[in-house]
């Protein structure tokens, strides 16, 4: 028997190594996780992983993830608006650093980026975060276990407001 949740995985830039934490996760945790992405991305033989391919266009695969996603479901994702769209359905979201995103902390984030693109488009900053590292795979793979563990999880949702 599957869990009653499913992990949603924005796999268009989703790093391999983080892809690989994800697949042992849904075998061992019997969690339906779903990539989608506007290419092909390769799955591992197991019932509980499959992926989906959308059109190319711009914010294709987000857009199929808000569509088909369930309020309690996990989306894996650094796009802090797709994030913010996974908030505003009662769905958590987790980058592929570890760090979830949820109602008290997804607007400082989307402030933040915003600064950081004007000033990276006004040329004061140049480049983005630091390449992914043990660490960050690390931590990443701690907060799907606590979020995919029956109890913590029940206290993610009883924490969650009730929609409006």
């Amino acid at each position: 028997m599957s869990a009653s949740f499913k992990i949603w995985v924005d796999a268009d830039a989703c790093p391999n190594l983080i892809k690989n934490v994800i697949f042992r996760l849904a075998d061992n945790r019997q969690v339906d996780v779903v990539l989608v992405s506007n290419h092909y991305v390769k799955t591992p033989n197991s019932r509980f992983v499959s992926a989906k391919q959308v059109g190319k266009g711009f914010d294709e695969a987000d857009n199929e993830i808000i569509a088909l996603m369930s309020g309690g479901d996990l989306v894996v994702t650094g796009d802090l608006p797709l994030a913010n769209d996974v908030i505003q359905k009662r769905g958590f979201a987790i980058n592929p650093r570890g760090t979830v995103y949820d109602e008290e902390n997804i607007k400082s984030h989307l402030s933040r980026r915003d600064l950081m693109e004007d000033l990276r488009d006004s040329g004061v900053v140049s480049g983005g975060p630091s390449a992914l590292n043990k660490k960050n795979v690390q931590e990443f793979a701690n907060a799907c276990l606590l979020y995919t563990s029956p109890s913590p999880r029940d206290g993610l949702l009883s924490r969650m407001p009730s929609s409006a």
